[in-house]
């Protein structure tokens, strides 16, 4: 079988960024894929579920909300490997034309306090497994490491 493309990024030499991992042409429109990498595979530990999962329902939410984009969300969601999440926007973008919503959304989960968005058995399928104090650790640390004054290696996947 065909090697899939997130499979021939050399994820040794990757590193916590912004990065389009494809583009799909679905009928007349296209559909970009971004990577948003939090953690440096296989150097720094994984997301836990909890926080994963606390993340993925305040991204969504603040996603679906968002007045410039949420006719464009996809799909926002954890990577198997817990080093990350996917985001699908209905579109032809880079990565430069998403930090804004990114920066925006971060800085919601960093200072989110309160009842988790969908948190609850009769919406979600796993409403214990939360960790919003790591969600908020976890977004503060991204926009510091990452987001705040990127640069083009962390835009862009490496050769």
């Amino acid at each position: 079988m065909e090697k899939i493309t997130s499979f021939t990024i050399d994820h040794i030499k990757l590193k916590p960024g912004v990065y389009v991992s494809r583009k799909d042409p679905v009928g007349e429109q296209v559909i970009t894929t971004f990577d948003i990498r939090m953690t440096a595979p296989n150097d720094e530990p994984v997301m836990n579920t909890a926080e994963i999962h606390t993340i993925e329902h305040l991204g969504a939410t603040f996603l679906r909300n968002d007045p410039d984009f949420k006719d464009k969300i996809i799909y926002f969601g954890p990577m198997g490997c817990r080093t990350g999440f996917y985001l699908l926007l209905a579109g032809d973008y880079e990565s430069t034309d998403i930090l804004e919503l990114l920066t925006g959304m971060f800085e919601f989960i960093r200072d989110y306090r309160g009842e988790i968005p969908g948190a609850s058995p009769k919406d979600c399928g796993n409403y214990l497994d939360m960790n919003l104090g790591m969600a908020n650790y976890l977004a503060d640390k991204y926009l510091r490491e990452v987001l705040t004054g990127i640069t083009g290696d962390r835009l862009i996947y490496p050769e």
